[in-house]
């Protein structure tokens, strides 16, 4: 099974990038705008559409507040995708760890690719929330 990490720093705080993640809804407003276009709920899962025209449907598996963790898989981009995002306070800001886990092994490239993408937006969204009168 293939794994890939992102690490991702911010100066946000860590209770407001928590805030960001568990709003499982609003992918496209507040954590990952540009990266993702577009998030609707339904029980138990989120629809999301992404700016490269790609949907998946991403079934909540976890929403763990006191451990700052949220943990999803995908259907359609993989034989397997579970993913998690954790928010653990560093410093004076924040650091947040996302991992996915997924089969099969060739598709690494193109998963690393997004995540990195992602990474990046998400980076740029909470450091902009991050600045005084944001």
């Amino acid at each position: 099974m293939a794994t890939v990490r992102k690490d991702i720093t911010t100066r946000a705080h860590p209770d407001d990038v928590w805030d960001a993640v568990r709003d499982i809804g609003a992918l496209h407003t507040r954590l990952v705008p540009g990266f993702v276009i577009d998030t609707r709920l339904e029980p138990g899962a989120r629809l999301v559409s992404f700016a490269n025209g790609q949907r998946v449907r991403e079934p909540i598996v976890t929403l763990d507040t006191i451990g700052r963790r949220l943990v999803w898989s995908a259907e359609g981009i993989a034989t397997h995708y579970n993913a998690a995002v954790q928010v653990l306070p560093e410093g004076e800001g924040t650091r947040i760890v996302w991992i996915a886990d997924f089969l099969p092994d060739d598709i690494a490239e193109r998963i690393d690719a997004a995540m990195e993408a992602g990474a990046q937006a998400m980076q740029a969204a909470l450091e902009a929330q991050a600045m005084p009168g944001a």
